[in-house]
């Protein structure tokens, strides 16, 4: 059964099995103790703990350990916060950030301090002088992701540092989804990892803070890890973390270009055969392994459950497939269509027969999620227009608004108006998305009793 779902975890890689097991026998004393056993389990952590650094692009003494890549991002910002508390109260970060990031931003504005969010393009990257803009002389500590855990897109990561410098505002970068194809571009103040993206067991990320960056560790002082990361070292999955990175940076060069080879043809292939798909993300700057696009009129949670039955295990961000209903905060940020998203990573060792068979698979699994929504056709005939439209939806969640307006707005003429009532916050980004793709003009928002009122214009 292909597993098309790395970005989430990826499988544990040979090396780290090997690694897990050998220091299972080895590495099972406390590192800190003087005795035989303990010196062993010191002369393991140092290793590891030097592999890890020489990967990331640090020194060993700058590197810590943590239970989590989450842990890792915490740490980091309320660290580097606290450190340069005499600076001032403000946090800047792009509106893409993983979600770790983004709790860290919320819960720092509940102990009254203050954020900026840095908007995105439409392929989910920051422009560097907006970011630069949003530095200010209070500006604590500034955050950017390496790359888009869900769309892929590299950050210009080198530039935005380079405006941090000149303002004397250190960066974290967030370099889970990166680590496994390089070291995290050149410029970064922290960075952060987590070992189950790059093939590592979970439970392991690690944090670099930068020799002469204002650091103060919080919670209660803990003599392990620098004080950062208190509690016992699982130091059988940190060696197991630390020799699997190592294995797949040397593996990177030739996989990188293996599976981008993969990824392009889904990008070309999964337009040319699903009708009516917007692929998302930057085409070019962009992690190798990782495609996202969404399909308009489709359930995703339903299109989702279908791939897993034909053999496949993907990934959403779709609003369709949340708990909360909510569109991901990524694809809303980017201004991209969210109904029907699917996010397909490439883990290493995929083969072109799996990729040909999910290409294969995926149109007739599409128009089935459609047919059963009563989506209209691509080709659909046009009736004769019958003047401007109000369409009730309220109560309805995505896709099915937008499939609503795409029949009703062949029954208005020309410079007609569809007006979609709905209390679903997703449509507030997928009939703008759908009007872009459909060359129609959206007209605006308005505040309706419940939910709020979407006009569309038919221009053709």
């Amino acid at each position: 059964m292909p597993y098309f779902d790395a970005a989430s975890a990826a499988p544990l890689h040979p090396v780290a099995r090997q690694a897990l097991l050998a220091a299972l026998d080895e590495g099972w004393a406390d590192p800190a103790r003087l005795y035989r056993e303990g010196r062993r389990a010191r002369l393991l952590l140092d290793a590891a703990r030097e592999t890890a650094a020489e990967a990331v692009g640090c020194r060993p003494d700058e590197l810590t350990f943590t239970p989590s890549g989450t842990r890792a991002v915490h740490s980091g910002i309320s660290g580097a916060l606290a450190g340069r508390r005499r600076v001032g109260r403000h946090l800047v970060v792009s509106a893409v950030e993983h979600s770790s990031v983004l709790h860290s931003a919320a819960d720092h504005e509940d102990r009254d301090g203050t954020v900026s969010r840095v908007p995105v393009e439409r392929t989910g990257a920051v422009d560097a002088r907006t970011f630069g803009q949003a530095l200010r002389e209070d500006t604590a500590l500034a955050c950017l992701q390496s790359a888009s855990h869900e769309v892929g897109t590299e950050q210009p990561v080198a530039e935005v540092a380079g405006a941090c410098r000149a303002a004397g505002v250190p960066l974290l970068v967030d370099a889970a989804q990166s680590l496994a194809w390089g070291p995290a571009p050149e410029g970064w103040s922290l960075v952060t990892g987590s070992a189950h993206k790059w093939g590592g067991p979970a439970g392991v990320g690690l944090l670099a803070v930068r020799k002469g960056v204002r650091f103060a560790p919080q919670g209660p002082a803990d003599e392990r890890e620098s004080g950062r990361a208190p509690g016992f070292e699982n130091l059988p999955a940190i060696v197991a973390a630390a020799a699997s990175l190592r294995a797949v940076r040397a593996e990177a060069d030739a996989e990188s270009v293996r599976l981008r080879a993969l990824v392009d043809r889904i990008r070309t292939r999964v337009p040319a055969l699903v009708p009516d798909v917007e692929v998302v993300g930057d085409p070019v700057r962009r992690l190798p392994h990782l495609v996202t696009f969404s399909c308009l009129y489709v359930d995703g949670e339903t299109l989702l459950r279908e791939l897993d039955r034909s053999g496949f295990s993907v990934s959403s961000g779709s609003s369709c497939t949340s708990s909360t209903l909510m569109p991901s905060h990524v694809l809303k940020a980017m201004g991209v269509l969210s109904e029907g998203n699917v996010r397909v990573s490439l883990p290493r060792g995929t083969t072109d027969e799996e990729v040909d068979r999910f290409l294969a698979v995926l149109p007739g699994l599409v128009a089935g999620v459609r047919e059963q929504l009563d989506a209209p056709a691509p080709s659909a005939p046009s009736p004769a227009p019958a003047g401007s439209l109000v369409l009730d939806t309220l109560g309805r969640r995505c896709p099915v608004p937008v499939i609503e307006l795409a029949k009703a707005i062949e029954g208005v003429p020309v410079g007609g108006t569809v007006t979609v009532l709905s209390d679903d916050e997703a449509a507030r980004l997928d009939i703008p998305a759908w009007c872009a793709m459909r060359e129609q003009e959206y007209v605006g928002e308005e505040p309706a009793d419940r939910g709020a009122a979407y006009m569309v214009r038919r221009l053709s």
